[in-house]
């Protein structure tokens, strides 16, 4: 694997935990970029994450474009289908929807994005991507038309999480979707956490420190916050280095 992963273990062996800002090109207003990356770059934030569900083709580029002006923090794409990728990106999160069985978010929009990807430099990290109910429904299942696995289910979350992992994937993301109304469990986590030897992302619903604490201390080496930053910027200042 190349750099970016490389260093996610690093900072995993050294017990750093990891913190990525999600910005959505859908929900950006890109005047706004100089005064939101400077209170990304004095938070802890560790990387930047770009994309979403609904994102116009080439905004994905342009917006990030900007953001590199601003940062030198690794921007990768998390792109909710492949008119979202660009070169512009430092890496992708090579995104498979393991909760699911819509076979084009488990393999065909992969398949349709590997001509593109054949021209571009950017570094390509599968990640099985598994999508829990959170209370709502949201962006993400609207869109591949599928379902969440329930919460309540732990076997079947921490099941699938390792069948993941056992083909191949090196990032395993818990997802309770953009502006969830409740963030996934300390028992979900500490449960996928204790059957992964690989890097573990949590994100959706975590709207302060103490649910970032909760998520870590349950075995999450990297957790994405992306509405509660959109809603309050002021949460910055809750998470300055």
């Amino acid at each position: 694997m190349g750099k970016i992963y490389q260093n996610i273990e690093s900072s995993i062996l050294k017990n750093e935990k990891l913190l990525a800002v999600l910005i959505d090109p859908d929900k950006f207003v890109i005047a706004n970029i100089d005064t939101f990356i400077q209170k990304v770059n004095v938070s802890i934030a560790t990387h930047i994450f770009v994309g979403g569900s609904y994102v116009d083709e080439s905004e994905t580029g342009v917006l990030i474009g900007e953001i590199k002006k601003y940062t030198q923090l690794p921007i990768l794409l998390f792109p909710g289908d492949i008119t979202q990728l660009t070169s512009e990106a430092d890496g992708l999160l090579f995104l498979s929807l393991l909760s699911g069985r819509n076979p084009d978010y488990l393999i065909g929009k992969h398949v349709q994005a590997v001509s593109k990807l054949s021209k571009m430099k950017l570094e390509v990290i599968p990640t099985g991507y598994i999508l829990i109910e959170n209370g709502k429904i949201t962006a993400v299942e609207k869109v591949t038309n599928t379902k969440p696995i329930s919460r309540n289910n732990i076997l079947s979350i921490k099941d699938t999480a390792k069948a993941g992992e056992l083909l191949g994937m090196k990032l395993i993301y818990l997802e309770a979707g953009s502006g969830a109304l409740q963030p996934i469990t300390t028992g979900i986590i500490s449960a996928v956490k204790n059957e992964l030897n690989i890097p573990l992302i949590v994100g959706g619903g975590i709207k302060n420190k103490q649910q970032l604490e909760m998520a870590y201390n349950a075995g999450a080496d990297l957790v994405v916050i992306g509405t509660a930053f959109e809603e309050d910027e002021s949460f910055f200042d809750e998470l300055r280095k």
